[in-house]
């Protein structure tokens, strides 16, 4: 079974307080954890400028999320994100685990079957 990483990056509101921000930040990371995500590692990137502008705004607060966990996952956050007013943009991401040596190692040493004809 493949694992995957997957990466969400979202932009909130630029005239959203920090304790808002934290709220909001807090409220789509224990969504994921809900759902069995795990290794979750949030990066707030702070306001930065749009490259164009989004329902007149001109700048947003991004913020980044890499985690692992089920597919289904998705589609419940990004519903939410979809559903909330303090988020203007979404992209998620997905991403397959490298393998790891071993694992190509093994294949490698699997005994050949021979065909009787």
């Amino acid at each position: 079974m493949n694992k995957f990483i997957y990466e969400t990056m979202y932009i909130l509101r630029p005239d959203m307080t920090e304790e808002k921000v934290e709220q909001a930040i807090t409220k789509y990371k224990s969504m994921l954890e809900e759902q069995g995500a795990y290794d979750i590692k949030i990066q707030h990137r702070g306001k930065l400028r749009l490259a164009y502008e989004i329902n007149n705004q001109r700048e947003g607060i991004y913020i980044q999320m890499n985690y692992q966990g089920p597919p289904t996952q998705i589609a419940i956050l990004e519903r939410a994100m979809r559903l909330s007013e303090e988020v203007i943009r979404y992209l998620t991401v997905k991403q397959e685990l490298p393998k790891t040596p071993e694992t190509d190692t093994q294949k490698n040493l699997e005994p050949a079957v021979a065909l009787a004809e």
